[in-house]
């Protein structure tokens, strides 16, 4: 009997890694989270930059001044500055999102989102990921 347990045991195990790796293989590039917003890797991002010229930049950090990506507008999210120009942004623009560390951009991006903004993007890996591309910055 314990030989068919094991043996049962498996090929359960076997029918689920098939199912996860094989029928619903892991995905890749874009990161569309629940909350609605859009992760991108720089080199999307920079593709995005070149294709919309409408296209709104928010750096929520405070290191902005250390260094930006161009045309990037800082609305700290840590002061309640960003919550403060909410109403008056755009809503039907399309907006890339970043910042020096990974939670503060999660959270900026999310702002946008519940405020009813559709086309949010975030940058995958902030600015230092920008930087290591070997981007164009700002100061």
């Amino acid at each position: 009997m314990e030989k068919n347990f094991w043996i049962g045991l498996g090929v359960f195990l076997l029918a689920v890694l098939l199912t996860v790796f094989v029928i619903s293989p892991p995905q890749t590039g874009k990161v569309i989270y629940s909350s609605g917003y859009t992760d991108i890797p720089p080199m999307e991002a920079m593709e995005l930059m070149n294709q919309n010229s409408e296209l709104v930049i928010i750096d929520v950090s405070p290191a902005y001044d250390a260094g930006h990506l161009p045309g990037a507008i800082n609305y700290q999210v840590g002061t309640g500055e960003l919550d403060s120009v909410l109403d008056m942004l755009d809503k039907s623009k399309t907006y890339l999102i970043y910042c020096h560390a990974e939670s503060a951009s999660r959270l900026g991006a999310q702002k946008l989102v519940d405020a009813g903004f559709q086309n949010v993007y975030r940058l995958e890996g902030e600015y230092e990921s920008w930087v290591d591309a070997g981007y164009m910055i700002e100061y």
